[in-house]
């Protein structure tokens, strides 16, 4: 090439190079933007399941991560110390040795005073007692029934609405068939450098030792607070609460009066993960409960002349058919479960796509809520959860082979979805059993009314009776004027979890949840709007094998526990600092 085709050919290429800068810039420029909106948005905080929580205002608004201020040093130095290895050898031994303490429940117990089986919750007492000294030095300390247990933190600003703190510390009795299932003795509370193993290590004297364990710890480090605490922990709550909880709640109602506690918190849920994310489900409501029993009667005689049907054979006829007719199950959208689910969707990250749209979709389309229900009812828990559950969970009949049984009964237990009733329960069981009582000519009679008699001889009686229904709790407020409790507790949740996992920002969501049982909570329902199921550990998943409550080998992982007791010191140190309760 000569020299003036290279100068052509140089002074081309400067004039494309001119030409290309505005269309350079403004792509350079594109890029930068995209860049830097990309970095802005992504979260580089550390993730504790497959994505950090994003605090959204969405289908299930996030409260932002709340640590105590004013008394910011005294939480931090109590954070360290339970940290260490002292603390931990102390707590598990106060653990270890309230399990060792057997405090069970049975169905059958006499009256307090005269049934010598309510006898070892004396030596519970004694054992915390000598466990936490200063507790029961500072704190007014009160029996209720002889062995309930009351006590008042008084503050130092009686115009503040005081809290209740809430455990038992009775436990079901273990069944001796069971003792060799049990991979160490059921009351031993040992340590295998995990868990502590035991019955009532779950539930609830893991509650029952954060609760206490966290005020003596705040009371060691000179704590006075300005709103008085109360801590109630009943006796009998495997049976009902009766005797503990209904006589701890009508002495603290009578001195304190109605809607007199700022908020209320019980045995309940506590975090796990689900669909990929970790969530934290705060009970906000409770189903209620009935048990309705149903006796037949027919005439006896020798098995060797037996009637078409025997009373044996009528029940069993009865309870088929009701088990052949579960309740119909729906999702109602003012539901605490419908609100869970909705956080399912805005945060679980492995959630199918399918399921995400329909809960999304669901909020204005009852197409699409008909769909979440298709989807989520494949798994009995949520089935159970949503609606009424009905249980056969106890049958007896007969007294002899060769001897027709004169009477047979069973016993149906009840657990009402928060949309239904007592009464619904009852009209439910009455409409069903109805056809078959004309089926069998049975004289059909439901507490005390006849319903139906046949126009010929009957052949038997049906009879419906029920000693005890409790209709659905109240629901806690979580959104709107009334929920700074709830926002509190929501913020207390995330900051225990983060610091005992030294993290920060927003690593858990936390929703309304409900517990699938029922709490000592029931007797406490006139004292506060704002009353929460919760217990602050790692629940596991539904198939973990090692959860034992209410079976064998019950335990309770000492991580569990040591977060326990932050959870309350955070919890404790939070509302006393509140201006919104």
């Amino acid at each position: 090439m000569n020299l003036q085709s290279q100068s052509w050919s140089a002074r081309r290429q400067s004039r494309v190079v001119r030409s290309l800068k505005p269309i350079i810039f403004v792509a350079v420029a594109a890029l930068l933007s995209t860049a830097i909106f990309l970095f802005s948005t992504y979260d580089t905080r550390p993730l504790t399941s497959q994505y950090a929580i994003v605090s959204s205002r969405g289908l299930c608004p996030q409260e932002d991560v709340l640590i105590p201020r004013t008394n910011f040093e005294l939480w931090t130095a109590i954070g360290e110390e339970i940290g260490t290895i002292a603390f931990k050898a102390s707590a598990i031994h106060w653990l270890s040795g309230a399990v060792q303490i057997e405090t069970e429940t049975y169905d059958d117990m006499g009256p307090v005073g005269e049934e010598p089986r309510w006898e070892n919750r004396l030596l519970f007492h004694e054992y915390l007692e000598k466990t936490f000294p200063l507790v029961h030095t500072v704190l007014k300390v009160e029996k209720i029934n002889k062995y309930g247990l009351l006590y008042t933190w008084q503050g130092t600003n009686v115009s503040l609405k005081p809290s209740l703190l809430m455990a038992h510390f009775d436990v079901v009795p273990v069944n001796p068939e069971t003792l060799s299932e049990w991979a160490y003795p059921p009351y031993s509370g040992w340590f295998d450098g995990q868990l502590i193993w035991g019955r009532g290590s779950n539930d609830d004297k893991s509650g029952l030792i954060g609760t206490i364990g966290a005020i003596e710890v705040l009371l060691r480090y000179g704590f006075q607070p300005s709103r008085t605490f109360v801590a109630a922990f009943g006796f009998d709550e495997e049976g009902g609460g009766s005797r503990g909880a209904k006589e701890l709640a009508a002495t603290v109602l009578h001195r304190y009066g109605e809607n007199s506690f700022a908020l209320i918190i019980d045995e309940g849920g506590g975090f796990s993960e689900k669909f990929g994310t970790v969530f934290a489900t705060p009970g906000i409501a409770e189903k209620g409960s009935v048990n309705i029993d149903l006796s037949i009667a027919a005439p006896g005689g020798h098995s060797s002349i037996p009637p078409e049907h025997t009373s044996i054979g009528i029940l069993s006829a009865l309870l088929v058919h009701l088990e052949n007719h579960p309740f119909e199950v729906h999702i109602e959208r003012e539901t605490s479960s419908y609100q869970m689910f909705q956080c399912f969707a805005e945060y679980g990250a492995t959630i199918s796509a399918a399921l995400r749209d329909a809960i999304k979709q669901s909020a204005s389309s009852d197409v699409a809520l008909r769909e979440v229900e298709a989807i989520l009812f494949q798994d009995q828990w949520f089935k159970s959860l949503v609606g009424t559950t009905q249980a056969v969970d106890m049958i007896h009949g007969g007294v002899k082979s060769n001897a027709l049984p004169e009477q047979a009964w069973a016993v149906v237990n009840h657990r009402i979805a928060t949309t239904s009733s007592v009464n619904a329960t009852v009209e439910h069981a009455v409409d069903l059993f109805l056809p078959l009582a004309k089926e069998f000519d049975l004289k059909f009679s439901t507490f005390g009314k006849t319903i139906s008699t046949p126009e010929t001889e009957p052949k038997g009686s049906l009879k419906l009776t029920t000693s005890f229904g409790l209709e659905p709790a109240p629901i806690s407020p979580f959104r709107g004027d009334k929920s700074a409790p709830y926002q509190l507790l929501s913020g207390t949740i995330k900051a225990t979890y983060n610091a005992h996992r030294d993290l920060s920002g927003d690593n858990i969501a936390v929703g309304p949840g409900m517990p699938t049982g029922n709490t000592d909570t029931k007797h406490y329902w006139p004292l506060s709007e704002h009353i929460f199921r919760y217990k602050h550990h790692n629940g596991g998943s539904s198939n973990n094998p090692l959860s034992g409550a209410h079976t064998v080998n019950e335990s309770f992982s000492a991580d569990s526990l040591l977060e326990t007791v932050q959870f309350f010191v955070t919890l404790i140190l939070n509302i006393d600092e509140s201006n919104e309760l």
